[in-house]
């Protein structure tokens, strides 16, 4: 299978600050799971898609490691690799500022194909989802 990567630039937001002003740690989840949905988007399968195709890929186990905060006004860039789709979906994450390029935030997720029905998981990535893979260009 190919790695995918893409990236999504976010502005962070005073909503999303904690009281010493900087990124709350939880918003991180939510940055992700952003970049996640973009990366998605732009292969072609969505959510949707894998509703329609009777499968969901709900988050089994997340890394994280916070490097430096992020704080209000900051544009960030999230890099997001797809790196593996069998048994289960792998996507890694780096956040990075978007002038500089340091980095700030790195993760990895770990998504298991599971029947929406019958809530089985399974091990093997949906055809529909693997041509889409195939046929991406960056």
């Amino acid at each position: 299978m190919k790695k995918i990567k893409t990236q999504l630039i976010h502005k962070v937001e005073f909503y999303d600050l904690d009281p010493m002003n900087v990124v709350w740690h939880g918003n991180y989840i939510k940055y992700l799971e952003a970049a996640r949905c973009d990366m998605l988007s732009k292969i072609g399968y969505t959510y949707d898609n894998m509703k329609n195709d009777n499968s969901a890929y709900p988050v089994a186990t997340m890394e994280l490691k916070y490097i430096k905060p992020a704080e209000f006004g900051q544009e960030l860039c999230i890099e997001t690799t797809l790196e593996e789709v069998e048994p289960a979906m792998i996507i890694s994450y780096l956040i990075k500022d978007k002038i500089t390029g340091e980095k700030l935030f790195k993760a990895k997720s770990m998504q298991i194909r599971v029947d929406i029905n019958t809530k089985e998981s399974l091990y093997t990535v949906h055809e529909n989802f693997a041509k889409k893979i195939e046929d991406y260009r960056e």
